[in-house]
């Protein structure tokens, strides 16, 4: 039994539970498979910092739905690319309606982006085994 008072399955993953097995298989997906486990890599640690940006408040449900097409929207969340987008597509992503269309969220992406090309050279940052931005995250 739960604190609830509700049955709880005990060969069900406690996150199913805990949402009383309300879950589509995206989030189950992503709660048994990354959810809690360390990200590695430019591109991973980069997706991550991006989507809980635009998260903000909406439910992360949300966002996993959108994930594929932020992934489109934003070059595979490249720094160097996501770095080099102009208002030209920023405004074109208003328009996208496979993302979050908030233009805070949008350029918060491309600003990202810039600041951590310049933390690279600021920071006279080595490649590492998983890339800089990785190197400077696992840095602290």
């Amino acid at each position: 039994m739960s604190s609830s008072g509700k049955k709880v399955d005990e060969e069900t993953p406690w996150f199913i539970n805990a949402f009383g097995g309300k879950m589509d298989e995206t989030y189950i997906k992503y709660m048994s498979e990354e959810w809690g486990f360390e990200k590695r890599g430019d591109v991973p640690l980069f997706e991550k910092l991006c989507l809980e940006g635009a998260q903000s408040g909406l439910s992360w449900h949300t966002i996993l739905k959108k994930r594929e097409n932020y992934r489109q929207s934003f070059h595979g969340f490249d720094i160097d690319k996501c770095a080099a987008m102009t208002e030209t597509h920023v405004s074109k992503l208003m328009q996208d309606t496979g993302i979050v269309r908030h233009r805070g969220k949008i350029e918060s992406v491309i600003n990202n982006a810039k600041c951590i090309k310049a933390l690279y050279e600021e920071e006279n940052v080595d490649e590492g085994t998983h890339g800089k931005f990785d190197a400077l995250i696992w840095n602290f």
